[in-house]
């Protein structure tokens, strides 16, 4: 864990293409998905429904931590052409959200 802090705190991150949007789009699905459960909206994903049965926030931190760990394999092995193709599935993903809940 300390090494994940001391490549944190060394301000690469602003140096990986795409690494900074990420975070920022997890933490916008996360929102949104939490606006969606408040006005009744149900989750889509099977995957993040399942682990959901713990319940809902659980669900959703579990998903969220597994999403940040890819992409933390995805920085150490350097394919950050990944991270890029993903910012592109979790933008349309809140944008989904953000069209629901404008629906409802």
């Amino acid at each position: 864990m300390s090494t994940v802090i001391r490549f944190l705190s060394s301000g690469r991150v602003e140096r990986i293409p795409g690494l900074q949007l990420f975070l920022f789009l997890q933490l916008l699905d996360v929102i949104t998905t939490l606006i969606g459960f408040e006005i009744g909206l149900a989750e889509a994903s099977p995957f993040v429904r399942y682990v959901m049965q713990m319940g809902p926030m659980t669900g959703l931190l579990i998903s969220k931590v597994i999403a940040i760990l890819l992409a933390t394999f995805c920085v150490w092995s350097g394919r950050y052409r990944v991270i890029r193709y993903i910012n592109y599935w979790y933008a349309a993903l809140v944008m989904w959200n953000i069209a629901l809940i404008l629906w409802v």
